[in-house]
């Protein structure tokens, strides 16, 4: 895995913004290499804020979107279009703006959908395992960019703490029954999935994350589940200022623009 590196931006408008610009630059350059490209998708108030940002600049015109393969690393198991579905307010915040080839979009499975929580669980690590290559890193594909989002008890994904869902070893994807944030079920990647991207960017502001980014930095992941947020080739921390408050000095690369 992969040493992070962090960056730090003054406030969280201005990281939400730089977010998008380093997303727009990373997938053109992963597009102009292979062809295609793919991304993991992240919720909550930075990681939509993220998207509407992409989607209010001119530079995303740059990214071929038809070429391009949406996941997701978590999703609340709710019905479809529930406004407080990842996908819902990934939807509003961009990808109903842009040209997508509907078949590369992988949302989870809504709680309307006929499935159980583990057997959306099962249907979405089939579809990831479909999706692997044989050189990737087991059965999922090696996602080019995984953001993640980081809670004040350092959980990334639904991956919270003291859950079994991070002892996970074998599988993919699970269900989380018990969630200590509404609502109570969730599916989510587990650490072998995510770990198999080449970059992993934990996105974080504001001032009660500085404890969870500290123990994110510093910790393990079974006690601060935000410690297993590692790509393979690149790990980023895209912080503000208030969320980087209590990193130790000299731990990571740390550049404030």
């Amino acid at each position: 895995m992969s040493v992070p590196s962090v960056l730090v931006h003054k406030n969280a408008d201005v990281l939400a913004e730089a977010v998008a610009a380093r997303l727009i630059t990373r997938l053109v350059d992963v597009q102009a290499a292979r062809g295609s490209a793919s991304v993991v998708l992240t919720g909550g108030t930075l990681g939509i804020a993220s998207l509407a940002a992409v989607a209010a600049t001119p530079a995303r015109d740059a990214i071929d979107w038809r070429n391009l393969d949406l996941w997701w690393g978590d999703e609340r198991f709710l019905p479809a279009g529930d406004p407080e579905r990842n996908e819902t307010q990934a939807r509003e915040a961009l990808l109903d703006q842009v040209e997508l080839t509907p078949s590369r979009i992988h949302p989870m499975a809504p709680a309307d959908s006929g499935q159980s929580a583990e057997e959306a669980a099962d249907s979405y690590a089939a579809e990831l395992a479909k999706a692997a290559y044989p050189e990737d890193h087991g059965p999922v594909p090696s996602f080019d960019i995984l953001l993640l989002g980081l809670g004040p008890d350092t959980h990334v994904a639904s991956l919270f703490p003291g859950h079994p869902a991070l002892y996970e070893e074998e599988r993919s994807v699970v269900a989380v029954h018990h969630s200590p944030k509404p609502p109570p079920t969730r599916i989510s990647l587990t650490f072998p999935a995510i770990q198999a991207a080449r970059e992993v960017w934990v996105v974080s502001a504001g001032a009660e994350k500085a404890r969870a980014v500290h123990l994110a930095l510093t910790g393990g992941r079974l006690q601060a589940p935000g410690a297993g947020a590692r790509g393979r080739q690149r790990t980023l921390f895209l912080l503000d200022r208030a969320a980087a408050a209590e990193i130790p000095p000299g731990l990571g690369r740390i550049a404030s623009p």
